[in-house]
């Protein structure tokens, strides 16, 4: 094999509590992280050199060298396998960055898998799993079937039984400002979070799916305190979908603001100035098989997202 293009999508925290803050500065947390179609693609071919990799990106401001998550992810891979393979790597980017949609996290995963592909899968998927989390919270999620309840960090994993349906139509609407992760975090008070179990709103989802009662991110607060914005833009939409929406939120630590229920945004998304410049996307949720990457899946295909996971050449 000497190259292989790989679909990688980004997620959504279908809720998000905040759960106490832990010894070593990072804070416990507890959501439901679910993948959706919404993703960026990348080519990796074999380079001839064993010293490098090289990194090309088709959106200026991405970092190229060792700051970024794939050159991680493969110097990583390297160091826990002893494989001597190097890369080059074109990263077709449409996952909008500081948007809370952990796309960076899903190209370190992607880079991982691909990684082990190349080398005959000398890794279990479990060991890639684990060795992700050593590079970021987020990353062990997407060695997932898709959709699961992250704990700890966000590094603990467990697969849900039953993912959200495939059926369900979302729209993203992120401001061109970025959240900071760490601004947010910096803003957050634990007596303004929700004092809800998650747990509880794990089960109200699996029995009557998603609603505006479930949809709790406890890092709304504070990032609406950053971005004053995204709080009258979350209003706004609660607002103008007049029940078009089943749930209006936030994902992550922002700026990505998700409708669930119509892949339709509001009418003054286009009349209003202010939105001129947003990113706008219709998304659906997906999985991903046993064995499998995930696969790019058009809106139409969304109700059977399960089919191989790239071309092999």
């Amino acid at each position: 094999m000497s190259r292989l293009t790989l679909f990688s999508p980004c997620k959504i925290n279908v809720f998000l509590r905040i759960t106490g803050k832990r010894e070593d500065g990072f804070h416990d947390l507890a959501s439901l992280f679910h993948v959706i179609s919404l993703g960026d693609k990348i080519k990796f071919s074999l380079s001839p050199s064993k010293s490098s990799d090289r990194l090309s990106t088709n959106v200026p401001g991405v970092p190229l060298d060792d700051r970024n998550l794939i050159i991680k992810a493969l110097n990583l891979f390297r160091k826990k396998t002893g494989t001597d393979n190097y890369f080059w790597i074109h990263l077709d980017k449409k996952v909008p960055t500081g948007a809370g949609l952990g796309g960076g996290s899903s190209n370190a995963a992607t880079a991982l898998w691909a990684a082990n592909q190349f080398s005959g899968c000398v890794a279990a998927e479990t060991e890639l799993q684990e060795w992700s989390g050593e590079i970021g919270s987020d990353i062990p999620f997407f060695f997932s079937h898709g959709a699961a309840y992250c704990t700890g960090r966000g590094e603990i994993v467990e697969d849900i039984l039953k993912p959200l349906p495939f059926d369900v139509p979302l729209v993203l609407i992120k401001p061109q400002e970025a959240c900071s992760t760490a601004e947010v975090y910096k803003r957050l008070t634990l007596d303004r979070t929700s004092k809800v179990d998650p747990l509880t709103l794990l089960e109200k989802i699996s029995r009557s799916g998603i609603s505006q009662d479930v949809c709790i991110n406890d890092l709304e607060p504070p990032a609406f305190e950053v971005l004053p914005s995204l709080k009258r833009l979350k209003q706004r939409l609660i607002a103008a979908g007049r029940g078009q929406y089943d749930a209006v939120f936030m994902s992550g630590s922002g700026s990505t603001i998700v409708g669930v229920g119509s892949p339709d945004p509001p009418q003054f998304i286009y009349d209003d100035d202010e939105y001129k410049d947003v990113f706008l996307s219709e998304a659906s949720f997906i999985t991903r098989a046993e064995n499998q990457w995930y696969t790019e899946v058009s809106m139409e295909a969304a109700s059977s997202p399960m089919e191989f996971s790239g071309s092999i050449e």
